[in-house]
């Protein structure tokens, strides 16, 4: 068994970020809900475990809580935000509501170098700073409204900011540590050194964790799991499910049959494409059927307009007609999805509050006609599942192809869902895409594309009035797609697309272009 750090949650959108950042140390992470017994904790031999934040307050009695046991076994704990003001709670140190609460990047001040600040806030030159007379000083992303008043006994403080007397803390002896602020988001200057130092000193790893060794254990496990059973894999061709179709073939060839559904939300001749990939001529063995399911999925839309109703119906729609050709061909005994981390976070981890379901966590109906579900890719990120791709021999164009979410275009139309909006977004999309691809900016853009604004305003084409729609033009920058920022893109490149697509694409008079960033957006619009 590799090397594991628990990762135990208490309620934060963004937790797995956390465990992202010790795999990225080369140390296997695993997510767990505060509700977990203290004995399977016991039990599983972790070499550390990390509390993460929350949007509670520790003194608050209905606030998720953990026996304080768990600080005693003798396997290193650090405390992230609400998880640092729940150590000190439970070591009797008071946490109380911030005189001024701390929200954004944040200059932290390093008081002492040692434990897990030990490569933080280092003076330029390698100098060394051990008794230095000014502390070093770092940008540390801060997001709190209580604060940890006093360090529990025992503990030596090892940062401040001007509003936080505990900005980290520790007890190098009993191996717990703690800090205030965010080291898992991208924000934090140096917080990737934080989380090595408490991953490879403070636990002692070795950081043996590799997607060669993801892989072998992945598909021994689905041998084991499927035996000699019949498995029907969801292939849309994106990059999440083309890689699990590649990974489940590895492990159960031609007891794998793949099915193609395509719901009329694709993008641009994408259905063709993905045949001409995976159907009979394509490359790869795989058992492939391609279901043209375009009219029964605008039927179950016509006049839904919410957001999640959408969603339910398109994922409802999904199961449904894989059990019909499940009947097809015969007995079939487990279904496989290509459900990523970021799908199960934003769908909800225990009590964490739903951002919005995925219709391949959160959209299944009651009844499955399927023994079980196989999701071999749920606990990767999307970079990952392209690192399994590339070890796997999947042909870089398919490996980086850009993110495309499950419903489809059915999310990037505002609005009710009708066959001529979709063929207005796919246009618009199509004609985003070439000219990004021409200007030579698509590697730096890691997700892009257009949507329909359910959005109706007055313009002038030649001299006549026009009362049509507007697409909005999406580009963003991110590492992990858990936060985005939008991308810069060349003021030339958006006004060419724009010209395009007004005079290209029916019933568009006007293109806008989004700068949100995620959060408070999602990188998706519904």
């Amino acid at each position: 068994m590799n090397e594991t750090i628990l990762v135990l949650d208490f309620g934060g959108q963004y937790n797995q970020l956390i465990a992202r950042r010790v795999r990225e140390q080369n140390v296997y992470a695993e997510v767990l809900n505060y509700t977990t017994p203290i004995e399977e904790i016991k039990a599983k031999g972790y070499k550390g475990i990390i509390f993460t934040g929350g949007p509670n307050s520790v003194y608050d009695p209905a606030s998720p809580t953990y026996e304080k046991e768990i600080l005693e076994l003798g396997i290193p704990v650090l405390g992230i935000c609400y998880g640092a003001q729940l150590m000190a709670h439970l070591l009797g140190a008071p946490v109380k509501t911030a005189p001024v609460s701390e929200y954004g990047k944040t200059e932290v001040l390093v008081d002492d170098h040692e434990g897990i600040l030990k490569y933080v806030a280092l003076p330029e030159y390698g100098k060394d700073v051990t008794g230095c007379d000014k502390p070093g000083r770092t940008i540390m992303w801060m997001s709190h409204t209580d604060y940890i008043a006093e360090a529990p006994e025992g503990f030596h403080i090892t940062a401040h900011t001007k509003d936080c007397p505990v900005a980290a803390m520790e007890n190098t002896e009993k191996g717990l540590y703690a800090v205030q602020f965010h080291p898992e988001v991208m924000h934090s200057k140096e917080g990737s050194k934080v989380i090595r130092s408490f991953v490879r000193d403070a636990c002692g790893c070795k950081g043996d964790w590799v997607m060669d060794s993801f892989i072998e254990t992945q598909v021994a496990a689905i041998r084991e799991k499927v035996g000699d059973g019949k498995v029907l894999l969801a292939l849309s061709g994106g990059v999440d499910s083309s890689v699990a179709a590649v990974l489940l073939s590895k492990a159960v060839g031609k007891q794998l049959t793949c099915v193609f559904v395509d719901h009329g939300l694709l993008r641009k001749n994408e259905g063709d494409e993905v045949e001409a990939v995976f159907g009979p001529d394509g490359p790869y063995d795989l058992n492939f059927i391609r279901v043209n399911a375009q009219q029964r999925y605008y039927e179950k839309l016509k006049g839904v307009t919410e957001p999640e109703q959408k969603r339910k119906i398109i994922g409802e729609e999904f199961i449904r007609v894989f059990e019909e050709e499940a009947k097809k061909i015969g007995a079939v005994d487990f279904l496989v999805q290509g459900t990523i981390y970021p799908d199960v976070i934003e769908s909800g981890l225990g009590k964490a509050d739903v951002i919005k379901s995925h219709h391949n966590v959160g959209g299944l109906p009651d009844y499955v006609d399927f023994k079980e579900i196989i999701e071999p890719l749920r606990l990767l990120f999307k970079d990952e599942v392209r690192q399994v791709g590339l070890k796997l021999g999947l042909p870089d164009y398919l490996v980086f192809r850009q993110p495309f979410p499950g419903p489809g275009l059915g999310i990037r139309i505002i609005g009710e869902v009708t066959e001529e909006k979709v063929k207005m977004v796919q246009d618009a999309d199509a004609i985003y895409r070439e000219e990004v691809a021409k200007a030579g900016v698509d590697k730096e853009i890691n997700q892009y594309f257009a949507a329909l604004t359910n959005m109706r305003s007055v313009g002038v084409m030649g001299d006549h009035r026009t009362y049509d729609y507007a697409i909005a033009l999406r580009a963003v920058t991110t590492d992990d797609f858990m936060t985005a920022e939008s991308a810069k893109l060349p003021w030339d490149l958006l006004e060419r697309v724009t010209s395009r697509i007004v005079n290209e694409v029916d019933h568009v008079n006007r293109v806008v272009y989004d700068l949100t960033g995620k959060p408070p957006g999602t990188i998706e619009f519904e």
